[in-house]
């Protein structure tokens, strides 16, 4: 693969470097381009989704720049051929996460997995954080040491199971190597072919136990990369979109089987920099997976992706849903958005809903196919607003010492 140009090194990652594609050609003007383009990355040492008021303005935001033309999207750009976290070259093409990251000052780095039960009734969703980006107390240390800000997020979904817990901890509950990851009492390890979860954590407001284990077991790991805004700030890698899952949860009492997904994201500077709103939705298909992304950067750019995923992990782009009007939050009347071929894809269940974060499950269309998917919206002008930041603190209580058994 050719590298065309480089972005200069930066602690998180080192030497990217783009080559144009065909669909380049999407490139929009609104990008700052620091290379030809926003092509296809090459990642050959790089390393390596929650509580204000959603304004109306987000809605007034998106009227305004589609008025002016300033809402401009690139489609299927930003893709790399090849990743790796941590000092790989490239060998991640076959390998699943990788958790030897050296998150810099500023910056952020996450490993998400989500799962839905073959019947639809529970669920799950786990991240990893380094450098937490929703934190409070990260933020108002000015970031500059990100592993002492780390947390695994956990929520469960289901009738009479729902827990929910981000306990934030310091750099003493951190362990990392290339195939584990240890946050206090809870850890993540991959074994070559599954992604283990161990969860020993304590929900929030109210400390109800949450432990237990989930497995995920890919049917085919990603080779692919992509760059989120215009600036090279923002990465997201889909690792493996489709995944045998099986849910073992001690407390609460619950055991199923269905299926999942697994990504990690990173970057070097606040979400809350770089955009002000996004929403993603992940599609269970009959072969593979569905993927989309509806970004605004800060810069009035609309970053948008369709992808379908094989379940060997191999990826096509799709042509891009016009984007629809989900109903707000029963609770906090966040708006959402979706990308989708149906004129009115139906929410079928609201499993987060906060003044700046939600998370549902969907029936929609994609690719012709009707499908169930794991839908995020995230209101970034929201979450800065200082009011939040206070709040926080309830549901995401820091423990800074951390004594390891």
């Amino acid at each position: 693969m050719s590298v065309r140009n480089f972005f200069p090194a930066q602690p998180l990652w080192t030497d990217l470097g783009y080559r144009k594609t065909s669909n380049d050609s999407h490139t929009t003007s609104g990008f700052r381009e620091p290379v030809s383009g926003i092509g296809r990355l090459s990642v050959r040492q790089s390393i390596p989704r929650l509580d204000g008021v959603v304004l109306q303005a987000r809605v007034e935001d998106e009227t305004a720049r589609a008025l002016s033309g300033g809402g401009q999207h690139a489609s299927g750009s930003g893709r790399s051929d090849g990743n790796s976290f941590g000092d790989a070259r490239g060998a991640a093409d076959s390998e699943g996460p990788r958790f030897e990251l050296s998150v810099p000052p500023n910056g952020y780095g996450w490993w998400y997995a989500d799962a839905m039960s073959d019947d639809g009734q529970f669920g799950f969703s786990i991240i990893a954080l380094i450098g937490s980006v929703f934190s409070p107390y990260y933020a108002w240390s000015g970031r500059k040491n990100p592993t002492e800000h780390i947390a695994l997020n956990v929520g469960i979904y289901g009738k009479g199971v729902k827990r929910w817990t981000m306990t934030e901890r310091g750099s003493s509950a951190l362990q990392q190597s290339k195939a584990y990851l240890a946050i206090g009492p809870s850890d993540l390890e991959w074994d070559g072919t599954s992604l283990t979860i161990n969860i020993n954590e304590r929900a929030a407001p109210l400390p109800f136990k949450v432990r237990g284990q989930l497995k995920l077991t890919p049917h085919g790991i990603t080779k692919e990369t992509y760059q989120l805004d215009e600036n090279g700030r923002h990465f997201w890698r889909p690792i493996a979109p489709s995944c045998e899952v099986e849910c073992n949860m001690a407390s609460p009492d619950v055991s199923w089987r269905g299926h999942g997904y697994i990504d990690s994201n990173w970057g070097s500077e606040p979400l809350e920099d770089g955009f002000t709103h996004w929403d993603w939705s992940r599609a269970q298909l009959k072969d593979g997976a569905g993927l989309l992304y509806d970004a605004f950067t800060k810069s009035g750019v609309n970053r948008q992706f369709a992808l379908k995923f094989a379940r060997d992990g191999s990826v096509r782009d799709v042509a891009i849903p016009p984007r629809q009007h989900l109903p707000k939050c029963p609770i906090w009347r966040m708006p959402r958005t979706t990308l989708s071929q149906h004129p009115t894809p139906k929410i079928t269940s609201t499993l987060e809903d906060t003044p700046f974060y939600s998370r549902s499950q969907i029936q929609s269309v994609f690719d012709g196919e009707n499908c169930r998917a794991v839908h995020e919206s995230l209101d970034l002008k929201a979450f800065s607003n200082p009011l939040v930041r206070c709040l926080l603190p309830f549901r995401m209580p820091r423990r800074s010492r951390y004594k390891k058994a």
